[in-house]
């Protein structure tokens, strides 16, 4: 135990700093979702604090991959978590000074996506650098873990304090979580040397271009990494839907029963990838697995009217996603060499991502536009009411059986397509 401990100290001081930092960035971004909420009762407008945030991210994935592998890693999270650090600084002060307007923080939210679209490969190869190749499906479900529990403890924890205190305090918060994830970086951490001299003077665009050389050479990362944007797709569709289905039908505080159990089913099944053997073949794990989730969560909640069968579809649909990114992250980390990881990383970013603002886009205009106006005209049908039911949120619970089935196509077929490549550890 104590050999296991000492192997993993630098993985165990980076991934529980970086995580509470995580946790303090998450609250204030949540905070700021409230507080843009209040001045502006839009929907839209505070929607689109998520799309500054995120644009970058798609956008500049694959050219910020490539500053990753010509720069120093350790160097890179640190100066990326300083800028971070500083927009919140300005949103301390402008909100404190009275002077925050809505397009500070979309400029702030727009700079702090850049920062994080940079920071984020350099972090996954960061961990490859500090992980024995024998840990990695061990630490790799530890991060899941930690994402799992900073998605259900950010919103619990930020509208909490922004209530009781405001947002000042929540920005505070955020700050010391900062100062001791860098403070633990800059003092603790030594990363083993690696030779940039290779890319040192070499262009971006250059180096961006290896990154999606070796996918192109790589059919099998390809494969995983284009199968996940169609997983990505129909998730995301599936987020639009939820609410369209249960909110009509059971209200709020039942939404984020049903929401929370999410969350609460990523936590439990983080611990899996820790305590299962290593499979005999991650690939297929990733697939079944998201077979799983994709088809029988949506007909379970398509096709039920209860709050507990929702609660019960939601953990079915969520429950091995970590195991599933667990197996994604060993494959990754073991088939692409340290010195390409940061770009090859970042390229995957913008390859399994940029469905996701496409796939929320898609579930509500099909659900307002097509499959409510539907069931509208069928509501004196017996089969189409007895499905799906009636009233409104049956178009939705049309939706998500539109769902299932071309989440279950899209897992068979790729299945299929992934068995034709080997992998071997």
């Amino acid at each position: 135990m104590k050999n296991l401990i000492k192997q993993l100290r630098d993985f165990y001081i980076i991934w529980s700093t970086q995580s509470l930092s995580q946790l303090g960035s998450a609250m204030t971004e949540f905070a700021l979702t409230l507080w843009m909420y209040e001045k502006t009762g839009s929907a839209l407008s505070t929607a689109a604090l998520t799309i500054c945030t995120y644009a970058p991210y798609i956008i500049m994935s694959i050219f910020a991959g490539a500053l990753t592998d010509k720069f120093d890693k350790k160097k890179t999270m640190l100066v990326c978590d300083l800028f971070a650090a500083l927009t919140t600084v300005l949103v301390f002060v402008l909100y404190k000074t009275d002077t925050l307007c809505v397009w500070h923080l979309y400029a702030i939210n727009a700079i702090s996506g850049l920062m994080n679209t940079v920071q984020q490969p350099a972090s996954e190869v960061t961990y490859a650098l500090v992980v024995p190749k024998e840990h990695y499906q061990k630490t790799s479900g530890l991060q899941q873990l930690s994402r799992s529990l900073v998605s259900i403890g950010n919103p619990l924890i930020a509208s909490a304090l922004y209530g009781l205190a405001g947002l000042d305090v929540v920005i505070a918060v955020d700050l010391v979580t900062f100062a001791i994830a860098f403070g633990a970086l800059l003092f603790f951490i030594r990363l083993p040397e690696m030779d940039n001299s290779k890319n040192a003077d070499e262009n971006v665009l250059k180096l961006a271009k290896e990154g999606l050389k070796f996918l192109k050479d790589t059919p099998l990362i390809l494969t995983v990494i284009l199968f996940m944007a169609g997983v990505n797709l129909t998730a995301s569709s599936f987020d639009a839907v939820l609410p369209a289905l249960v909110i009509p039908k059971a209200g709020n505080s039942i939404y984020g029963i049903v929401t929370a159990c999410s969350g609460i089913a990523m936590v439990a099944g983080s611990f899996l990838p820790m305590i299962l053997p290593k499979p005999k073949d991650r690939v297929r794990v990733i697939y079944l697995t998201m077979l799983f989730a994709l088809g029988i969560e949506n007909f379970v909640l398509a096709f039920s009217r209860n709050p507990i069968l929702w609660c019960i579809g939601q953990i079915i649909g969520w429950i091995f996603v970590p195991l599933m990114a667990a197996n994604q992250n060993v494959i990754m980390r073991n088939m692409i060499p340290v010195e390409l990881q940061g770009r090859v990383y970042a390229c995957r970013n913008t390859l399994q991502f940029f469905t996701i603002p496409i796939g929320l886009f898609l579930g509500g205009f099909f659900v307002d536009k097509i499959c409510e106006p539907f069931m509208a005209m069928q509501s004196t049908s017996p089969f189409w009411t007895t499905l799906f039911g009636s009233g409104k949120g049956s178009g939705a619970a049309l939706m998500m059986f539109i769902l299932g089935v071309s989440g279950t196509v899209l897992c068979i077929t790729s299945g299929q397509i992934m068995k034709r490549y080997k992998y071997t550890e």
